[in-house]
C-alpha cells in the first residue's frame, strides 16, 4: 500500500482510488489552491475553457447539500436494492458500501466541497461537453492524491439542482457537471482494482484484444 504524498506520477494514477472517509481536519488554502490550479490546466474544446469551479463553504449552501447526499442515498438504495453489510463483514463490496453510507451521512460536513460547472458550447453533443469538463475535474482528483488527500465524484447535486442554482447564482445555460468531496483520508491510499487492459483495449477490431509482454 501507498499512502500519504507524491510526486511519482504513476504512484498518483495507479493510487488515486475514490476516498469517502475524511478526517475531521481542514484542508488548508494553499493546498487547495494547487488542486483548483491543476483542474484549470486541464485541456477543453478549442482551448474554451468553459469552465467555473465553485468552492462551497457557506453553512446554507453545505446543509443543502447535506440532504440531497441523505436523499441520493436512499434512491440508490432503493433502485439497486442495496442491503447494507453485516459490520464484520471485511469483501470488498461490503466496505465500499460502508464507506458510501458514511459519505452520504456526513455529505456537505465533508472538508471540501467543489461544484465543476460548464458552460455549453454550440454544436456538441451532451458527451462532447462533458469532454470539456471531466478532464478537469480529473486533474483536480490527481492533484488532491498527489498531496496526500482523499477525493470522490458525487452526483448529489441532482438532488438540489434548483437550490444551488439559485443560492450560487448560476447563470442561465450553465451545466453542473459533478461535485466533488476532499479531505484528509481515514486510512490509507491504495492501489486501484481495474479490469486488465485486455478486456478493455483493443486494436483495429473489437475482437482483437490488446496484448503485451513485457
Amino acid at each position: 500500500m501507498t499512502s500519504g504524498p507524491t510526486d511519482d506520477f504513476w504512484t498518483v494514477l495507479s493510487t488515486a482510488t475514490a476516498v469517502r472517509r475524511y478526517r475531521d481536519e481542514p484542508v488548508d488554502d494553499g493546498t487547495l489552491d494547487k488542486c483548483l490550479r491543476a483542474a484549470s490546466w486541464a485541456p477543453s474544446g478549442g482551448n474554451q475553457q468553459p469552465w467555473r469551479f465553485v468552492v462551497l463553504r457557506s453553512d446554507e449552501l453545505r446543509a443543502v447539500v447535506t440532504a440531497a447526499a441523505h436523499e441520493s442515498w436512499q434512491r440508490l438504495k432503493s433502485f439497486y436494492g442495496v442491503t447494507m453489510p453485516d459490520a464484520d463483514a471485511d469483501d470488498p463490496r461490503s466496505r465500499v458500501l460502508r464507506a458510501m453510507a458514511e459519505h452520504s451521512r456526513v455529505g456537505g460536513a465533508a472538508p471540501v466541497l467543489v461544484l465543476f460547472c460548464v458552460q455549453p458550447q454550440a454544436g456538441a453533443s451532451d458527451l462532447q461537453q462533458g469532454g470539456s469538463v471531466f478532464p478537469a475535474v480529473q486533474n483536480l482528483l490527481l492533484a488532491a492524491r498527489a498531496q496526500g488527500l482523499g477525493a470522490a465524484i458525487t452526483l448529489w447535486h441532482s438532488q438540489c439542482e434548483d437550490q444551488l442554482r439559485e443560492m450560487i447564482g448560476i447563470p442561465d445555460g450553465w451545466l453542473i457537471a459533478a461535485l466533488v468531496t476532499m479531505g484528509w483520508p481515514r486510512g490509507r491510499h491504495k492501489p486501484v482494482r481495474r479490469k486488465p487492459l485486455t478486456e478493455v483495449a483493443v486494436v483495429d477490431r473489437w475482437d482483437r484484444p490488446w496484448s503485451f509482454a513485457p
